[in-house]
Protein backbone atom coordinates (compact mmCIF):
# COMPACT_ATOMS: atom_id res chain seq x y z
CA UNK A 1 0.00 0.00 0.00
CA UNK A 2 1.32 3.44 -0.95
CA UNK A 3 1.09 5.66 2.13
CA UNK A 4 -0.89 8.28 0.18
CA UNK A 5 -3.79 5.84 0.28
CA UNK A 6 -3.94 6.06 4.07
CA UNK A 7 -4.00 9.87 3.96
CA UNK A 8 -6.86 9.94 1.46
CA UNK A 9 -8.77 7.23 3.33
CA UNK A 10 -8.39 9.00 6.68
CA UNK A 11 -9.65 12.20 5.12
CA UNK A 12 -12.72 10.39 3.87
CA UNK A 13 -13.30 8.85 7.31
CA UNK A 14 -13.31 12.27 8.95
CA UNK A 15 -15.64 13.52 6.21
CA UNK A 16 -17.95 10.56 6.90
CA UNK A 17 -18.05 11.42 10.59
CA UNK A 18 -18.88 15.05 9.83
CA UNK A 19 -21.56 14.19 7.28
CA UNK A 20 -22.96 11.42 9.46
CA UNK A 21 -23.48 13.84 12.33
CA UNK A 22 -26.06 15.72 10.25
CA UNK A 23 -27.35 13.03 7.90
CA UNK A 24 -25.97 9.58 8.67
CA UNK A 25 -27.22 7.84 5.47
CA UNK A 26 -25.05 10.18 3.40
CA UNK A 27 -21.94 9.11 5.32
CA UNK A 28 -21.77 6.00 3.13
CA UNK A 29 -20.52 8.17 0.22
CA UNK A 30 -17.20 9.28 1.80
CA UNK A 31 -16.81 5.81 3.31
CA UNK A 32 -17.02 4.25 -0.14
CA UNK A 33 -14.56 6.83 -1.45
CA UNK A 34 -12.19 5.98 1.39
CA UNK A 35 -12.38 2.29 0.48
CA UNK A 36 -11.71 3.18 -3.15
CA UNK A 37 -8.57 5.14 -2.22
CA UNK A 38 -7.23 2.21 -0.19
CA UNK A 39 -7.78 -0.04 -3.20
CA UNK A 40 -6.43 2.48 -5.73
CA UNK A 41 -3.10 2.94 -3.90
CA UNK A 42 -2.46 -0.80 -3.62
CA UNK A 43 1.12 -1.85 -4.26
CA UNK A 44 1.35 -5.60 -5.00
CA UNK A 45 4.62 -7.52 -5.01
CA UNK A 46 5.88 -8.58 -8.44
CA UNK A 47 8.26 -11.27 -9.72
CA UNK A 48 11.02 -9.44 -11.60
CA UNK A 49 12.65 -11.27 -14.57
CA UNK A 50 16.40 -11.68 -14.07
CA UNK A 51 17.72 -12.54 -17.55
CA UNK A 52 20.22 -9.99 -18.94
CA UNK A 53 19.13 -7.45 -21.52
CA UNK A 54 15.43 -7.39 -20.60
CA UNK A 55 13.32 -4.22 -20.39
CA UNK A 56 10.29 -4.56 -18.11
CA UNK A 57 7.17 -2.43 -18.06
CA UNK A 58 7.41 0.60 -15.75
CA UNK A 59 3.65 0.51 -15.16
CA UNK A 60 0.45 -1.52 -15.24
CA UNK A 61 -1.84 -0.78 -18.15
CA UNK A 62 -2.63 -1.36 -21.81
CA UNK A 63 -0.15 -0.92 -24.64
CA UNK A 64 -1.57 1.72 -26.97
CA UNK A 65 1.37 2.37 -29.31
CA UNK A 66 4.44 0.49 -30.54
CA UNK A 67 6.50 2.12 -33.25
CA UNK A 68 9.11 4.69 -34.18
CA UNK A 69 9.84 7.37 -31.57
CA UNK A 70 9.46 10.45 -33.72
CA UNK A 71 11.27 13.50 -32.38
CA UNK A 72 13.47 11.52 -29.97
CA UNK A 73 16.53 11.63 -32.20
CA UNK A 74 18.12 8.76 -34.10
CA UNK A 75 16.71 5.30 -34.59
CA UNK A 76 14.50 4.68 -31.56
CA UNK A 77 11.33 2.84 -30.59
CA UNK A 78 8.51 4.13 -28.43
CA UNK A 79 6.10 2.01 -26.41
CA UNK A 80 3.10 3.80 -24.87
CA UNK A 81 1.15 2.34 -21.95
CA UNK A 82 -2.18 3.81 -20.85
CA UNK A 83 -3.16 3.51 -17.18
CA UNK A 84 -6.85 3.81 -16.41
CA UNK A 85 -8.15 4.62 -12.95
CA UNK A 86 -8.46 0.91 -12.11
CA UNK A 87 -4.79 0.05 -12.76
CA UNK A 88 -2.03 -0.06 -10.15
CA UNK A 89 -0.33 3.33 -10.42
CA UNK A 90 3.04 2.52 -8.81
CA UNK A 91 5.86 3.00 -11.34
CA UNK A 92 8.98 0.83 -11.57
CA UNK A 93 12.36 1.14 -13.28
CA UNK A 94 12.43 -0.64 -16.66
CA UNK A 95 16.11 -1.63 -16.34
CA UNK A 96 18.86 -1.77 -13.73
CA UNK A 97 21.36 1.06 -13.83
CA UNK A 98 22.00 4.63 -12.78
CA UNK A 99 19.53 7.50 -13.06
CA UNK A 100 21.34 9.71 -15.57
CA UNK A 101 18.75 12.45 -16.04
CA UNK A 102 15.44 13.61 -14.55
CA UNK A 103 13.52 16.48 -16.13
CA UNK A 104 10.07 17.70 -15.08
CA UNK A 105 8.19 19.52 -17.83
CA UNK A 106 5.05 21.55 -17.25
CA UNK A 107 2.21 21.15 -19.72
CA UNK A 108 -1.43 20.35 -20.30
CA UNK A 109 -3.66 17.73 -18.71
CA UNK A 110 -5.22 16.37 -21.89
CA UNK A 111 -6.50 12.88 -22.63
CA UNK A 112 -3.51 10.55 -22.19
CA UNK A 113 -4.91 8.28 -24.93
CA UNK A 114 -4.22 11.06 -27.44
CA UNK A 115 -0.86 10.77 -29.23
CA UNK A 116 -0.30 14.52 -28.75
CA UNK A 117 -0.16 14.02 -24.98
CA UNK A 118 3.37 12.63 -25.38
CA UNK A 119 4.54 16.16 -26.17
CA UNK A 120 1.88 18.48 -24.75
CA UNK A 121 0.99 17.00 -21.34
CA UNK A 122 2.78 17.64 -18.06
CA UNK A 123 5.40 14.94 -17.60
CA UNK A 124 8.51 13.70 -15.85
CA UNK A 125 11.23 12.43 -18.18
CA UNK A 126 13.75 9.95 -16.76
CA UNK A 127 16.81 8.37 -18.36
CA UNK A 128 18.39 5.26 -16.88
CA UNK A 129 21.78 4.05 -18.12
CA UNK A 130 22.63 0.42 -17.51
CA UNK A 131 23.53 -2.93 -19.07
CA UNK A 132 25.24 -1.08 -21.90
CA UNK A 133 22.09 0.82 -22.92
CA UNK A 134 20.06 3.92 -22.18
CA UNK A 135 16.31 3.71 -21.62
CA UNK A 136 14.05 6.75 -21.29
CA UNK A 137 10.66 6.54 -19.68
CA UNK A 138 8.16 9.33 -19.29
CA UNK A 139 5.54 9.64 -16.56
CA UNK A 140 2.81 11.57 -18.38
CA UNK A 141 -0.16 13.20 -16.66
CA UNK A 142 -3.70 12.63 -17.97
CA UNK A 143 -7.14 14.15 -17.59
CA UNK A 144 -7.42 13.21 -13.91
CA UNK A 145 -3.75 13.02 -12.97
CA UNK A 146 -2.55 16.14 -11.18
CA UNK A 147 0.57 14.88 -9.46
CA UNK A 148 3.58 12.90 -10.66
CA UNK A 149 5.90 11.40 -8.06
CA UNK A 150 9.48 10.22 -8.72
CA UNK A 151 11.74 9.37 -5.77
CA UNK A 152 15.31 8.67 -7.03
CA UNK A 153 17.71 11.49 -7.88
CA UNK A 154 20.30 11.82 -10.61
CA UNK A 155 23.20 9.49 -9.81
CA UNK A 156 21.13 7.02 -7.79
CA UNK A 157 21.31 3.33 -8.66
CA UNK A 158 18.06 1.49 -9.36
CA UNK A 159 17.33 -2.19 -9.81
CA UNK A 160 15.19 -3.56 -12.63
CA UNK A 161 11.58 -3.46 -11.47
CA UNK A 162 12.38 -1.31 -8.43
CA UNK A 163 9.60 1.03 -7.27
CA UNK A 164 10.50 4.60 -8.27
CA UNK A 165 7.26 6.62 -8.02
CA UNK A 166 3.67 6.87 -9.17
CA UNK A 167 1.18 8.94 -11.13
CA UNK A 168 -2.13 9.66 -9.46
CA UNK A 169 -5.50 8.94 -11.05
CA UNK A 170 -5.23 7.94 -14.69
CA UNK A 171 -2.19 8.60 -16.84
CA UNK A 172 0.29 7.28 -19.36
CA UNK A 173 3.88 6.02 -19.46
CA UNK A 174 6.08 6.11 -22.56
CA UNK A 175 9.25 4.02 -22.88
CA UNK A 176 11.84 5.08 -25.48
CA UNK A 177 14.37 2.43 -26.52
CA UNK A 178 17.41 2.27 -28.76
CA UNK A 179 16.69 0.91 -32.23
CA UNK A 180 18.50 -2.39 -31.67
CA UNK A 181 15.95 -3.42 -29.03
CA UNK A 182 13.68 -6.33 -29.93
CA UNK A 183 10.10 -5.37 -29.02
CA UNK A 184 8.04 -8.27 -27.66
CA UNK A 185 4.69 -6.55 -26.99
CA UNK A 186 2.01 -5.28 -29.32
CA UNK A 187 -0.86 -2.81 -29.19
CA UNK A 188 -3.67 -4.11 -26.99
CA UNK A 189 -1.46 -6.15 -24.67
CA UNK A 190 -2.05 -5.75 -20.94
CA UNK A 191 1.18 -5.36 -18.98
CA UNK A 192 2.12 -5.40 -15.30
CA UNK A 193 4.75 -3.07 -13.88
CA UNK A 194 8.04 -4.78 -13.07
CA UNK A 195 7.07 -8.24 -14.30
CA UNK A 196 5.93 -7.91 -17.93
CA UNK A 197 8.73 -7.85 -20.52
CA UNK A 198 8.46 -5.07 -23.10
CA UNK A 199 11.66 -5.66 -25.05
CA UNK A 200 15.07 -7.27 -24.96
CA UNK A 201 18.45 -6.01 -26.01
CA UNK A 202 21.00 -8.30 -27.69
CA UNK A 203 22.17 -10.65 -24.97
CA UNK A 204 25.84 -10.45 -25.90
CA UNK A 205 25.88 -6.69 -25.31
CA UNK A 206 24.51 -7.14 -21.81
CA UNK A 207 26.92 -9.99 -21.03
CA UNK A 208 29.86 -8.03 -22.40
CA UNK A 209 28.95 -5.01 -20.30
CA UNK A 210 28.65 -7.18 -17.17
CA UNK A 211 32.11 -8.61 -17.87
CA UNK A 212 33.57 -5.14 -18.26
CA UNK A 213 32.08 -4.12 -14.92
CA UNK A 214 33.65 -7.15 -13.21
CA UNK A 215 37.06 -6.43 -14.74
CA UNK A 216 36.81 -2.74 -13.77
CA UNK A 217 35.90 -3.64 -10.20
CA UNK A 218 38.87 -6.03 -9.93
CA UNK A 219 41.33 -3.41 -11.17
CA UNK A 220 39.94 -0.74 -8.86
CA UNK A 221 39.98 -2.99 -5.76
CA UNK A 222 42.51 -1.73 -3.19
CA UNK A 223 45.58 -3.91 -2.89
Amino acid sequence: MVRDGYFYALGMMFAALAVGYFAWPLAVIPLLLGAFFLWFFRDPERTIPSDPGLVVSPADGTVTYVGPAHGEGGNRWRISIFLNVFNVHVNRSPIAGNVADVRYRKGRFGNAMNAASAEQNEQNIVRVDGEGHSVVFKQIAGLLARRIVFHPKVGDSVARGERVGLIKFGSRVDVVLEGEAEIVVKVGDHVAGGSSILARFPAMAAVRNAGENVRRASTERPQ
